[in-house]
């Protein structure tokens, strides 16, 4: 099966991983925490598919990655740069290059 999901913390980061995606991708957001609920709700659908993490370079960022590595051991983790905090400030050529190898980027972000 080849169905992807992307996982991101917020809407506004997935409004700017929409904009730079050429695909349509299943993006998920987890709000910044996940509870034992939450994370049925999420993981459970969603554990046969390929899965990639995107998630901000902060404290809560990296706690979240920390948690959804226990529960997705094989999801790939996709990482922005500290100095762009967060994925919704990342500038879109950067979130191109990030996506690229794994999901196809509108062709006027391509180099």
């Amino acid at each position: 099966m080849d169905e992807k999901v992307l996982i991101v913390e917020g809407t506004n980061d997935r409004k700017r991983v929409k904009q730079v995606l050429e695909e349509d991708v299943d993006i998920v957001c987890t709000y910044g925490t996940l509870s034992a609920e939450k994370l049925e709700n999420l993981i459970l659908p969603i554990e046969d598919k390929d899965v990639y993490i995107l998630v901000d370079a902060d404290d809560s960022g990296e706690s979240l990655r920390k948690q959804l590595k226990r529960e997705l051991p094989n999801a790939t983790h996709l990482y922005t740069l500290k100095g762009y905090g967060q994925v919704e400030t990342t500038p879109h050529e950067y979130l191109a290059q990030v996506l690229r190898g794994y999901f196809l980027v509108k062709e006027m972000f391509k180099q």
